[in-house]
């Protein structure tokens, strides 16, 4: 059996051992790769021919993957979609959710509510996609109707247009809350703060999502929300876009709004900043789900059941070698 954690190119290995020796392929794609080379070739300044015959070859590659392997499995609807699209044929796709280490986040999922009263924290890798900039708005519709409330945006830039990114989001949440001190003699305070990952003194994400009596995320485009499943293990209620998987992921244990909309965000954050009992709730739900669906050990009993099954249906060979 062999088993490729990535189609596309990554998968060429897997298919000569399906040609010439009759090996069983099993494909796993958390994300896409076509799509993903769609999405890169734009800014590759290639010429477009060029595009067209690469687009032309990891098309018929991804065909190729497909229609060889034995089972092909996903991590959502999102990425299922894709693959038939792409000519995998529905009775051997499986869904089988990315695994977790769920231990990092156990003593915050375990322990009583401490967080910051009025908090709302964003925890990711800061770039365009992330849309910090519709949160910022829609924090400012917050802050007006709860004068305490706080956010937190943990994370670091990824390369130079998320670092030009982080900038021009400091630059907007300077504009969005100038400082106002108490006095002439006395510090101002902006209830929003920018916080790096990475560093020695830099909160670690449990740490972060333990400060949060609500987890943000307001992406405009997003695979499999890993970010939100740890804020999940955490016991945290969450109000997230309906981009990507996040439906999928979430279910019925946080609150979705569409993206790009900062006053759909606003309402839905406020609504559970204001019911500390409706927090809990939603809160212990996801910490359940996220234990159910997303750990290491659903992740590995799903593929040691889809094992077994290829290796059941595939015919007993007998090698003989060389003796000369």
């Amino acid at each position: 059996l062999c088993h490729t954690t990535a189609g596309g190119t990554a998968a060429l290995p897997g298919l000569l051992a399906r040609h010439f020796c009759d090996v069983p392929l099993l494909v796993t794609e958390y994300g896409v790769p076509l799509r993903s080379h769609y999405l890169a070739s734009r800014a590759t300044g290639a010429a477009p021919a060029v595009r067209a015959l690469l687009a032309a070859f990891h098309g018929a590659l991804a065909a190729e993957v497909y229609q060889r392997a034995a089972l092909v499995t996903h991590g959502n609807a999102h990425a299922r979609r894709w693959q038939e699209r792409c000519g995998a044929d529905r009775a051997r796709l499986r869904t089988v959710h990315p695994g977790m280490d769920a231990a990092p986040f156990t003593e915050v999922g375990e322990a009583p509510q401490a967080a910051a009263p009025d908090t709302l924290v964003w925890v990711g890798r800061v770039e365009p996609a992330k849309d910090l900039v519709s949160l910022l708005h829609a924090f400012a519709r917050v802050h007006t109707a709860r004068p305490g409330a706080r956010l937190r945006i943990v994370g670091s830039a990824s390369g130079p247009d998320g670092a030009a990114y982080l900038a021009h989001c400091k630059a907007v949440a300077a504009q969005l809350f100038p400082d106002e001190a108490a006095g002439p003699h006395t510090a101002g305070e902006n209830p929003v703060s920018f916080e790096e990952t990475g560093g020695p003194e830099a909160p670690t994400p449990a740490d972060a999502y333990a400060a949060a009596s609500v987890i943000v995320l307001s992406s405009v485009v997003e695979g499999f929300p890993l970010g939100l499943v740890e804020a999940m293990l955490c016991g945290r209620a969450t109000v997230s876009t309906d981009v990507g998987a996040v439906v999928e992921v979430v279910g019925g244990t946080g609150l979705v709004v569409p993206p790009r909309n900062p006053q759909a965000l606003a309402e839905a954050c406020a609504t559970l900043l204001g019911d500390p009992e409706r927090r809990a709730r939603l809160g212990a739900a996801a910490r359940a789900r996220a234990l159910e669906l997303f750990t290491v050990e659903q992740n590995t009993a799903a593929f040691h059941g889809l094992y077994l099954e290829i290796v059941a249906r595939s015919p007993v060979r007998r090698v003989v070698l060389d003796r000369a």
